[in-house]
């Protein structure tokens, strides 16, 4: 994952338990928009049910050139077939870095401070994320995020990732200097479905590059 001159969306997948339904329509999700990465979220099992869910979905996904993060489990990834995972917190991914570098991508998130997000870029993240909710549900406000993702964008070269919470928010993060614009389970929730909801995303991003030229 590497920056580009128009921000490139980040697609974060529902919990699943069964990829088969989601993985039947995921090429017409991947194709609505600029699609860079997608992070796969995997309900709790046994290791060998994780592993086979993962790869149900990596071929889906990396057909189209598209990289395919598991959220957690470092140490499937290689097994899985995915080209990387997201950490969350910055003690998670001191611990799981070594697991993924430097063959496969380390994405850090969870990140509570700037001193946290440093310390994720010099122990070799590619990419830092700001803005996902915790566990809990909750986030910092959106003010927070774009100040967060100002920073970071105007003092490291290292790729910034700004989460998305509704399709309100696509610009405010664009604006703010985020590499990369991560959508969530608004994406999927959608009553015009979820390929809209890329192609819409995509579609603000596109005009608002459109605009500043």
């Amino acid at each position: 994952m590497t920056n580009s001159p128009r921000p490139r969306l980040y697609l974060i997948t529902p919990q699943l338990a069964d990829p088969a339904a989601f993985v039947r329509d995921l090429g017409a999700v991947l194709q609505a928009g600029d699609v860079a990465a997608v992070l796969l979220r995997l309900a709790e099992a046994d290791e060998r049910t994780l592993i086979k869910r993962a790869k149900a979905v990596a071929p889906a996904v990396q057909r189209h050139d598209i990289a395919l993060l598991l959220d957690g489990y470092p140490g499937l990834a290689p097994r899985a077939g995915a080209d990387g995972a997201h950490l969350a917190g910055i003690e998670a991914f001191s611990a799981a870095v070594t697991t993924l570098k430097p063959d496969r991508i380390a994405g850090a998130g969870g990140l509570r401070s700037r001193h946290d997000a440093m310390l994720a870029g010099e122990s070799g993240a590619d990419y830092v994320m700001f803005g996902e909710p915790d566990r809990r549900g909750s986030r910092p406000p959106l003010a927070a995020i774009a100040e967060r993702l100002t920073w970071w964008s105007e003092l490291f070269e290292m790729p910034c990732v700004g989460f998305a919470a509704s399709l309100d928010e696509v610009v405010p993060l664009r604006d703010a200097g985020a590499d990369f614009v991560a959508l969530g389970d608004w994406v999927w929730t959608q009553s015009e479905g979820p390929a809209a909801a890329v192609a819409a995303a995509a579609g603000v991003l596109s005009r608002t590059v459109a605009q500043a030229r």
